[in-house]
């Protein structure tokens, strides 16, 4: 565990009922991608979700990535949800290769 908190900063980190899963929570999808990347769980064969748009219950905007990475023998359900209301807006190319540039820093 204490790997997990030191290769990433997830928001919240949860073990399920089952015992061999966790619940792991991103602030962004850019911290997401770099823990994946750091802990070398981003290989080809990774089950990833595709980035999606949607609204919440309240009508505010996100993008969210989900990824199901197996850790040290852990199954993780990991998730990144970004408000996307807040600030400029930037388009999916840009917070792509944003993104990319903070996995390779």
């Amino acid at each position: 565990m204490a790997e997990l908190l030191l290769l990433a900063n997830p928001a919240t980190v949860r073990a399920r009922g089952d015992g061999i899963s966790l619940d792991v929570d991103f602030d962004s999808i850019a911290e997401l991608r770099s823990w994946l990347h750091l802990a070398g769980l981003n290989s080809p064969d990774l089950l990833v979700s595709p980035e999606r748009e949607s609204t919440n219950a309240d009508g505010r905007p996100y993008r969210a990535l989900n990824a199901y990475p197996t850790w040290h023998g852990w199954e993780i359900y990991a998730h990144a949800v970004e408000y996307t209301d807040g600030g400029a807006h930037l388009d999916a190319q840009t917070v792509d290769q944003l993104a990319a540039l903070a996995v390779t820093a």
